[in-house]
Order: structure tokens, then C-alpha cells, then sequence
């Protein structure tokens, strides 16, 4: 394992020093860490000796990884957003799952990519993406055209929103809400959210953090649809089966652990920062399983459902929030 698990170490490294670099700080180091690793695949290939710890960071690290993030979050934040405010997040995320599949299916996109740019709109761009692909099974091409995907439109979202707050009539609380619950990144929501001011940056960064909360929920019900289309196939006795979520339950016992626990500040710092370096692993080892020419082979139709997947949750957030907050 060790030859791979060093390569996608090095370019997860690489990646969390590249996102200090000035003018590259609103990317986050997982966007880094894929590009890295699929450029450097497309110019010195994939070394044979290291796939197995590659392909290791990218399934049972990213897992781990997974169960961390929700030491990230606390049922005390998820409350300050208020009812209203979660149930414009839920409502969204919905919404834009269901609105991106079926347009998917409309433009004739691979079910399993179509799936993954809808998990990573609706819910947390990359962090979502992979965690998806754990139920899908999708291609690791799939997996790196849908980071793209949501890498360029809400790269896109977090220089717009800031320019749309007053237009839109939003307070700070409310823009705060609006980029939480519909930007993609949580970096590209901080970012997006603090132009608007400290009190909108909180409250969107506790918003985005809450949307965190529906991956569980999202992963779960794909891996049973998953289980459902496979037992409709015919497969043999003991496949098609939902994959044990034991990693999505791990994420909200670290929620529930986190909003009863005092976890000293030190610590938590700590437990963010291998939380970024395990993700930013495990889309190193996409990266560097990704080939370029698979890639291009997928067309430009996934990038024209990513971004009305984009635009829909935009329009579709800011809706509700006019509406009701």
C-alpha cells in the first residue's frame, strides 16, 4: 500500500500548499488535489506499483474522512439557522436532486455521472461528489467531470452572489441563507458570504454546514435505489445490496458527539485539518485513477446539466427565501 498511499500524499501536500498561493485561496485544497493528480497521470502515468494504496485513499480514507467532517457541526448551529432557514435548505436540496435527474435522463447523461453533479449541487460540492460514489459505483472519469462540474459553477456563484445581495434585496441574514444553502464549496461559501458582511459570513457558513447534514440522508437513499435497480437486473443472491452506511451513521454520531461533548478548541483545529487532508487524499487518488481521455469522451452535455443545476438552485433558493424569510 505504501507506494500509493506516499504518490497521493504528496499530491494531497502539494494541493493544501497550493490553496495558500495568493489568488488560488478560494479554491479548495480538494479541487487542488484532483487537478494535481489527474495532471499528473496525464504526464507520467499511473506507476503500477502504486494502485492498490491509491486506491485505498480514495475508498476506505475517504470513509474515514467522511465520519470526521461531522465533528464540524453541532445540533446548537443547525438551530441557529432557525425552521424557516432549515427548511429552505432541505427544501433545496430536494429539489435540485430531483430537478437535476430528471434532466440528466432528459439530456441523455450516464446515470451514475448525473447522480454525482446532482449530489455535488445540492449538497457540498467535492466532499459530496465522492461520498455519493460510495452508493453509485460510478466511473472514476465520472467522478472527476462532476468535481468539475461543480468546481466551475460555484467558483462562478461565489464572485456573482456578492454582486446580486443588494439587487436581490437581501439582508445579511437572508444572503447569508441564500449562499449556505445553494453555493457549492463551503470555501466558495465563505468566501461568497463574508462580502456581505460578518453577521451574512456566519450565517452562511452555519447554513452551508447544515446542508452538510443531508449527505447522510442522500447517500443512504442512493445506495438503496442502487440495491433496487440491481435486485430488478437479476443479479446474483448477495449482490445489489445498499452498502452498509457505516461511515454515514459514523458522520452523525461525530454530530451528536460534537453538540454534547466540549471538545477543547485545539483539538477541533487539529481534527479540521486531517479532516482537509483526508479528503484532499482520497480526490488526490481520483485524480490519479482519472484519464484524460475517458474524460473528454463524456461530452459537453454533463457540463450543460451542471450548470441549469446551478442556475436552478440559485433561482430556486432565492425563491423560498423571498418567499418565506
Amino acid at each position: 500500500m505504501w507506494p500509493g498511499l506516499l504518490l497521493a500524499s504528496a499530491v494531497a501536500l502539494a494541493a493544501l500548499a497550493l490553496g495558500r498561493v495568493p489568488g488560488l485561496t478560494g479554491f479548495s485544497p480538494l479541487i487542488l488535489a484532483i487537478v494535481i493528480g489527474i495532471v499528473f497521470r496525464a504526464v507520467a502515468g499511473m506507476p503500477a506499483p502504486a494502485r492498490p494504496g491509491v486506491v485505498l485513499s480514495m475508498r476506505g480514507l475517504l470513509r474515514l474522512a467522511i465520519v470526521l467532517l461531522g465533528l464540524q457541526l453541532t445540533a446548537g448551529q443547525v438551530a441557529e439557522v432557525g425552521v424557516a432557514g432549515i427548511a429552505v435548505i432541505v427544501a433545496t436540496v430536494v429539489c435540485t436532486f430531483g430537478f437535476t435527474v430528471r434532466l440528466g435522463r432528459f439530456l441523455g447523461v450516464d446515470r451514475g455521472l448525473t447522480e454525482l453533479i446532482a449530489a455535488g449541487t445540492s449538497i457540498c460540492g467535492a466532499s459530496a461528489v465522492v461520498a455519493a460514489n460510495t452508493a453509485t459505483g460510478a466511473r472514476d472519469e465520472d467522478v472527476a467531470y462532476a468535481v468539475a462540474c461543480v468546481t466551475v459553477f460555484g467558483s462562478v456563484a461565489m464572485i456573482v452572489y456578492p454582486l446580486l445581495a443588494g439587487p436581490a434585496g437581501l439582508d445579511p441574514h437572508a444572503y447569508g441563507i441564500w449562499a449556505g444553502a445553494s453555493i457549492h464549496e463551503v470555501a466558495q461559501v465563505v468566501a461568497a458570504a463574508f462580502q456581505g458582511g460578518s453577521e451574512a459570513g456566519e450565517i452562511g457558513s452555519v447554513a452551508k454546514l447544515s446542508r452538510v447534514m443531508m449527505l447522510a440522508p442522500v447517500v443512504v437513499a442512493l445506495g438503496l435505489l442502487a440495491s433496487m435497480r440491481a435486485r430488478r437486473g437479476g443479479e446474483a443472491r448477495g449482490q445489489g445490496r445498499a452498502p452498509a452506511p457505516w461511515f454515514v451513521l459514523g458522520f452523525i454520531g461525530m454530530v451528536c458527539i460534537n453538540s454534547v461533548v466540549a471538545i477543547p478548541a485545539e483539538a477541533k483545529a487539529v481534527i479540521a485539518a486531517a479532516t482537509t487532508f483526508l479528503l484532499s487524499l482520497a480526490l488526490a487518488g481520483m485524480g490519479l485513477e482519472t484519464d484524460l481521455a475517458r474524460l473528454r469522451a463524456r461530452g459537453l452535455r454533463p457540463l450543460v446539466l451542471g450548470g441549469a443545476a446551478s442556475l436552478f438552485i440559485a433561482g430556486f433558493s432565492l425563491g423560498l427565501i423571498k418567499a418565506f424569510l
